[in-house]
């Protein structure tokens, strides 16, 4: 059995007092939910402080970007070396406000994925279509391209240490969630394609389900047999809700 996954990505939000107050909001819940992992992925200055934070209790946390070098001339990027030296286990790769705003392409996101795995991270690779794409029925396309120029580089076996986050980027940050059943049938379809290539691989990724996640929602969705829990925006700042969708996950 894969063990359900609850990651709240803070995105550009936080201050020392709010990273505070999250983190020891949220300790009871995570250590109480035994069978459900919690990870934050806070801004990369709030980084030291939630890896205080957590060295008594049971959260995971990670970065929400890194860059493919690890030293250098390269102003104000994060290194996954640094990361990890503050114990972090993963980095988020590919989110799509990445690929939006920062112009990621698919090349750029697999050797983003290369040098976070190189580094001992673990990669959340984000992947989705756009509202145009999915009205269009190009979503199963959409998402095979992407894992495929992460498979041409790391290779299947790369997919057996990573997370994937199915994430419809129409109903991130919208209030829009996919149903149910428009969820189950992306993952179900990622799933399958994963095991055309490896067994091994499909059976064992955890692929978290990230699009306006919230704790009304969390059950239902994390009850269906290929979703394996979420990658969580907004309500991952708000406690109550954060807390809800972990037990959502139980």
């Amino acid at each position: 059995m894969r063990t359900p996954l609850v990651m709240g990505n803070w995105k550009l939000n936080g201050t020392k007092e709010s990273v505070s107050t999250l983190i020891k909001g949220l300790e009871a819940a995570s250590d109480a939910a035994t069978n459900v992992e919690v990870a934050v992925c806070p801004p990369a200055i709030f980084i030291e402080q939630v890896a205080t934070l957590t060295e008594n209790n049971s959260i995971e946390f990670g970065a929400q970007d890194v860059s493919t070098n690890v030293e250098g001339a390269y102003t104000g990027e994060t290194s996954p070396v640094m990361v990890k030296e503050f114990g972090a286990k993963y980095s988020l790769v590919g989110h799509s406000e990445r690929r939006q705003y920062h112009n990621e392409t698919d090349a750029v996101v697999a050797a983003k994925f290369v040098a976070i795995q190189a580094h001992g991270l673990v990669p959340v690779l984000c992947i989705g279509e756009t509202l145009e794409e999915r009205e269009t029925n190009v979503t199963t396309t959409v998402v095979e391209t992407q894992l495929k120029a992460v498979i041409d580089l790391a290779g299947i076996e790369a997919l057996e240490n990573c997370v994937i986050a199915y994430e419809p980027v129409w109903a991130i940050g919208t209030g829009k969630v996919a149903t149910s059943e428009q969820a189950q049938e992306v993952h179900a379809h990622i799933r399958n394609w994963l095991k055309a290539q490896s067994e091994v691989v499909a059976e064992k990724v955890q692929i978290l389900y990230g699009g306006s996640v919230k704790a009304a929602s969390a059950k239902e969705l994390f009850a269906q047999p290929d979703i394996d829990g979420g990658l969580v925006g907004g309500a991952a700042l708000i406690i109550e809700e954060f807390v809800g969708i972990i037990e959502g996950a139980k």
